[in-house]
């Protein structure tokens, strides 16, 4: 845990930079686009489905891979090490595409979908059981 909230942290400070108005000390997490061996962890997985631009782009990040990895995994990949904001990561998925697509099993590396961190709990408030 100490090593996630020290990724968390690092993701929040690189996030403000650009802009970024995290509301929360550690976010949600959710992937942009559909995942679907991601359910196949839970006995009763679900999938929530969210308008993009439904969401204040200033309480979301992204990373190309799960944050964790994505923070620590040493290799010469430009998206390594690096948070980012809507439009950039759209342009990371037209360069590099859907790693949902491309590594499906995780052959290729660490990153098998781009993850969403949520800063703000208000934007999911009707998704968020009390």
């Amino acid at each position: 845990m100490i090593i996630r909230r020290d990724l968390e942290a690092r993701a929040r400070a690189l996030f403000r930079a650009k802009g970024g108005k995290p509301t929360k000390e550690y976010p949600h997490y959710m992937t942009l686009g559909s995942c679907e061996w991601i359910k196949e962890w839970y006995p009763n997985g679900k999938v929530i489905r969210i308008l993009l631009d439904d969401m204040q782009p200033e309480m979301m990040s992204f990373t190309y891979g799960d944050l964790f990895p994505t923070m620590r995994y040493q290799d010469d990949k430009p998206y390594r090490g690096k948070v980012y904001v809507k439009n950039e990561i759209l342009q990371l998925v037209d360069e590099f595409g859907w790693p949902q697509d491309w590594n499906k099993d995780g052959r290729h590396g660490p990153e098998r979908y781009i993850e969403v961190q949520v800063w703000d709990d208000r934007a999911l408030g009707p998704f968020m059981k009390s």
